[in-house]
């Protein structure tokens, strides 16, 4: 018998719905439910391997990691992965299908819903609860059609929907009410209860508003939820965080500077430095130039890395890091990072832009080429110094003529480079500096004090407070009985 499934949807992007749904996940695998977290379609950057060889939004390997299972293709049987203003490369159960602009996908989408209701049919047979998450807002009616990530999926499915709105943003009532109104009404017959999000304050002054949204929607009100202050301890699935870093007092900190070209990918990587006490971590934008007294500058992985590369040009980046080496600074590449290190890129085949091969940086002796499959695999191993990592690799192409290598995987292959004078590195591996080990490792190099912070741990410890905060403002027992086993179809409509 199928899973009882709900929907979290919300009001507009960023309301807070990922990390709902891997709050509600926790908490309800604590009572002993088997869950399993699923988003029909998602749009990120930030994606993360699975143990069956594909790839997913990290948001729901966070989600998956919350419900104590293991990660898997079907939880995000669609992923966007941004390349320009107006492409994507496309993402299904876990495998590239090819490259769409964005008006071309809008039609591509009917075809894909075979493949979401498939996922969705394979998570639901095999557990208690299905918590989906939908995308961006199903007030966008303007997207309705052949919608996959809303009201499209929710009605193909037969799953009940609760509306996330956020307070913090103002103008909840309008956007909850307003969603409402605008949608159709056999959409918002789908719709079975609210939750207002973010709230600061004293909640009493808001108890007019949720009577008044209940009234005009007939929703049911299942809960005011206080802001949460440690959610930024927990992985963000968007780019909002890189936003308006600057550079202020570092406090006796090292300071490590992160360049956020425009198709930075896997930007989690670094949430472990973010959060680490010793680390004043920096997100430079366009046209930032690296303070001086940085000791690590890091180059990011990239989802378009030619184009990318040439955006650290034109911000002035490339004149910077050789101002940092001068001054005895440190350089790390990852993934994209890595291959810009290097002394050519080459796309043959026009994998990820227009073909043809551009000089890279020139301060690692590598040479890439992106062509191939992709590589997805989760790896482990230890550096040339013997210290010990685990993390994952993602991407395409080959990089050759390291003479020095960074890493030695347990399988037996190198990976990375290091440069002769062992201040310019880079590798393929995502990951590397949530490891504990690996990232005190480094710390240690740059002269960091010594710390006892453990990124992993304290993202469950996040995960349970956030579980625990949920549980204490909402109505989990009306969620959980407005949850209902889905009626599934075929994308024949």
């Amino acid at each position: 018998m199928p899973a009882r499934a709900i929907m979290i949807q919300g009001t507009g992007s960023d309301v807070g719905k990922s990390l709902l749904v891997a709050s509600f996940a926790r908490l309800f695998a604590r009572r002993g439910l088997r869950v399993q977290p699923f988003k029909p379609q998602n749009m990120s950057n930030n994606a993360a391997v699975t143990a069956d060889g594909g790839e997913i939004g990290r948001a729901q390997a966070l989600q998956a990691r919350a419900a104590r299972v293991a990660p898997t293709v079907h939880m995000n049987p669609v992923l966007l992965k941004p390349q320009s203003d107006v492409g994507a490369q496309i993402v299904v159960q876990g495998k590239v299908l090819g490259n769409a602009q964005a008006r071309a996908y809008q039609d591509l989408k009917a075809r894909l819903l075979d493949a979401v209701l498939d996922s969705f049919g394979r998570l639901a047979a095999d557990c208690d609860l299905v918590l989906i998450e939908g995308a961006g807002s199903p007030a966008e009616v303007n997207l309705r059609a052949n919608d996959i990530a809303n009201m499209g999926f929710a009605r193909a499915a037969g799953v009940p929907v609760v509306v996330i709105g956020d307070i913090d943003r103002g103008g909840v009532i309008a956007s909850l009410v307003g969603t409402k109104t605008v949608i159709d009404a056999d959409d918002a017959g789908m719709i079975v209860g609210f939750i207002v999000n973010r709230f600061r304050g004293d909640p009493t002054l808001f108890d007019d508003g949720m009577t008044t949204i209940a009234e005009r929607t007939g929703w049911a009100a299942l809960g005011l939820v206080p802001f949460f202050a440690d959610a930024h301890r927990l992985p963000a699935e968007d780019a909002v965080i890189l936003q308006d870093q600057t550079a202020g007092d570092a406090h006796g900190r090292i300071r490590i500077a992160v360049l956020v070209y425009p198709r930075i990918a896997n930007f989690d990587d670094f949430d472990p430095l973010r959060l680490d006490p010793n680390v004043d971590l920096v997100f430079l934008g366009p046209h930032q130039p690296v303070p001086g007294d940085t000791a690590l500058i890091i180059l990011p992985g990239s989802k378009a890395t030619i184009a990318d590369l040439a955006s650290l040009r034109q911000y002035g980046w490339d004149v910077d890091l050789q101002a940092h080496l001068r001054r005895g600074g440190t350089v790390l590449g990852i993934c994209g990072g890595y291959q810009m290190l290097g002394r050519t890129i080459a796309d043959p085949h026009g994998i990820e832009g227009p073909a043809g091969t551009v000089d890279g940086l020139g301060l690692l002796d590598v040479d890439t080429i992106l062509e191939g499959d992709k590589v997805l695999v989760e790896v482990a191993g230890e550096t040339t110094d013997g210290v010990a990592f685990k993390g994952y690799e993602m991407h395409v192409g080959r990089t050759t003529g390291s003479l020095r290598p960074l890493l030695h995987l347990a399988d037996g292959r190198a990976d990375g480079a290091v440069s002769a004078d062992g201040r310019v590195v880079g590798c393929y591996i995502h990951g590397l500096l949530a490891d504990d080990r690996q990232r005190h490792r480094w710390l240690r190099r740059l002269g960091a004090a010594a710390s006892d912070f453990a990124y992993e741990s304290q993202v469950d410890t996040t995960l349970d407070l956030l579980a625990d905060h949920l549980e204490r403002h909402v109505d989990c027992e009306r969620l959980l009985a407005l949850a209902r086993r889905p009626t599934l179809i075929t994308s024949s409509r």
